[in-house]
């Protein structure tokens, strides 16, 4: 689904700027966290094959399978300064026959987000300094989108088709499905899938940090792996297409078809088959 990929790795780069000057500004405070009792909690039903979208702008997501067959999502705010009432969490039903959920965390008046975007106030980050740390507890065959700018992503015990974007942090995810897109710009990416799913083009991005990418033991595709400084390794023997570079490969794997891309300026990228 690709149409819900975050634009904030190119469109909010003005905000990291603002949650720079915060962090130089700031006395060395204690952080403060809210209660279990003023925690955020929310609990639906979303049906197998169905999306879950959760978008966050300055902290970290925490997603977990789940036995049972409905969704529940914890959010709990901490800061040093600034009023973590001027955050606020929003959720919403959204899609074909409203059978999607859109979760956003949204700092001050005239912010706004939907599967496609978000929009966040600006100004209002330099003076507020709130995250927000989500957990979810994700049932089987419900889909994950899952994007924020300044936090880790980590998601395990998945069962089906994942998205995971930030700016700053890295992301983990595992699915016992698939299949798995994930960018970012400063951090590691780590994804394990056991299925490609369709014939949409998949991407593993980042700028500063390694892409390591678990496939199943057979796949068909076309591959493009990329880096500046750092290495290229697959466990799959490739077709290659064009110039030999240690810095870029084009190839083949098993029949082709399918486009993934794997691409990094500082660090490493290694296709590793799972045993």
């Amino acid at each position: 689904m690709r149409s819900s990929k975050l634009t904030a790795v190119t469109a909010v780069t003005a905000l990291l700027a603002g949650l720079a000057l915060v962090a130089s500004a700031t006395p060395a405070l204690a952080q403060r966290r809210e209660t279990a009792a003023d925690a955020f909690n929310w609990e639906g039903r979303i049906a197998p094959g169905r999306w879950l979208h959760l978008k966050n702008m300055n902290g970290p997501i925490t997603v977990e399978g789940t036995s049972g067959d409905r969704v529940e999502v914890r959010a709990t705010k901490r800061w040093r300064r600034g009023d973590p009432d001027d955050v606020r969490i929003e959720v919403r039903r959204v899609g074909l026959d409203s059978s999607d959920v859109l979760i956003c965390a949204l700092w001050y008046e005239n912010s706004s987000c939907s599967e496609d975007s978000y929009r966040s106030n600006n100004s209002g980050w330099r003076r507020n300094d709130t995250e927000v740390e989500f957990v979810v507890r994700l049932p089987r065959d419900v889909r994950i989108n899952v994007s924020t700018v300044n936090g880790a992503i980590d998601v395990d015990g998945a069962t089906s088709e994942v998205e995971a974007q930030t700016v700053n942090g890295g992301i983990e995810a595992t699915t016992s499905g698939g299949p798995v897109n994930a960018e970012t710009v400063n951090g590691d990416i780590r994804v394990r899938m056991s299925e490609l799913g369709s014939d949409a083009d998949l991407t593993y991005s980042t700028v500063n940090g390694s892409v390591t990418v678990e496939l199943p033991e057979r796949v068909d595709a076309d591959v493009e792996m990329t880096t500046v400084n750092g290495s290229l390794s697959a466990d799959y023997p490739l077709t290659l297409q064009g110039r030999i570079s240690p810095r870029r490969i084009r190839a083949t794997i098993g029949q082709g078809g399918r486009r993934m891309e794997f691409k990094t300026v500082n660090g490493d990228v290694r296709l590793v088959k799972r045993s």
